[in-house]
């Protein structure tokens, strides 16, 4: 599998290109591959993408205040609902200090699962990003994220992530399938599961986007998820508020699953089960990035006020 480097995101903040960065200078997230199995199987506390922000709020902060009180609301929310957004602070408060944030749980899962998936989430964060002024997180079953500007319910189509797998073979069948498939999924206006025949594959939007911005959203999704993956047999394409998957029957039991995708799923879980033991996290975290780094070439890429570090493999 391979992950290619985009050259730049659109983001409110305007189109920002790459730009080399001392990884140890920083508060950075780890962009790790993972893998999907069939969609009854998926883990919903898989690593599939983060990002932290550079500039860091000092402790005690009205910010920091702010933003407790804002994650604690989205735990909360997803006990009943499988999307929210909060704004907290901002109409008392100097813009700088509030904070904006929003969690969404995959279409499928159940509200119970959406909050230990949520938990889960901002768990990481909380380790993984300190005192992060913005900060966001992609698991499999859910995604967090929040800043100190507002960002909530602004068109945002640039790609967070996206993963291709290896070209299949001329398989005709397969390419007319697979085009059904996602010619079903750009047209959800929620959450959508396809299927048909070897291809299968979901889609879904924010919560906060109209039926028609749902669809408009997915069919770019799509188009790019095209245009930048081509022929592969797997392809996972996340934008700022949608995000399209499909696979081959069978793929991600395969040995195309490399063992990168290991060292994924190896770190998320360490974060995920030692959430509450901060100094281990962070070492291990170190190792893992040390040995990231000599798998990988890692670069840096903005978007908004997020830093996201994406891999390409050799």
């Amino acid at each position: 599998m391979f992950m290619e480097l985009h050259n730049h995101f659109s983001s409110s903040l305007g189109t920002i290109s790459l730009f080399s960065l001392n990884l140890s200078s920083i508060f950075f997230y780890f962009l790790l591959s993972s893998s999907v199995f069939s969609l009854g199987h998926i883990n919903g506390y898989m690593f599939i993408y983060g990002g932290c922000s550079q500039d860091r709020y000092p402790p005690d902060s009205p910010f920091e205040v702010h933003l407790n009180s804002l994650l604690s609301s989205i735990v909360s929310s997803s006990s009943q609902f499988s999307y929210n957004a909060f704004a907290i602070g901002n109409s008392s408060t100097p813009d700088s200090d509030a904070a904006y944030g929003l969690y969404q749980c995959r279409g499928d899962l159940k509200l119970h699962d959406c909050t230990a998936c949520v938990q889960n989430a901002v768990g990481q964060i909380n380790l993984v990003c300190p005192n992060s002024f913005a900060a966001g997180l992609q698991l499999d079953g859910c995604y967090v994220r929040y800043e100190n500007i507002d960002f909530l319910g602004k068109p945002d189509t640039a790609i967070l992530y996206k993963k291709c797998s290896r070209s299949t073979s001329d398989d005709v069948e397969f390419y007319k399938r697979r085009d059904d498939v996602l010619a079903e999924l750009q047209a959800a206006t929620s959450f959508r599961v396809a299927s048909l025949g070897m291809v299968e594959g979901f889609a879904q939007c924010l919560g906060d986007l109209s039926p028609s911005d749902c669809s408009s959203c997915l069919s770019e999704a799509v188009s790019k998820l095209k245009n930048t993956c081509g022929s592969a047999s797997a392809v996972d394409i996340y934008l700022g508020q949608c995000y399209a998957r499909y696979w081959a029957s069978g793929y991600y039991n395969s040995s195309d699953s490399s063992s990168e995708d290991n060292v994924g799923r190896t770190v998320a879980i360490i974060v995920g089960v030692l959430a509450g033991v901060a100094v281990i996290i962070a070492r291990r975290i170190k190792v893992a990035a040390a040995r990231f780094h000599s798998l990988h070439k890692m670069y840096p890429v903005i978007y908004g006020s997020i830093l996201l570090l994406e891999m390409v493999n050799w």
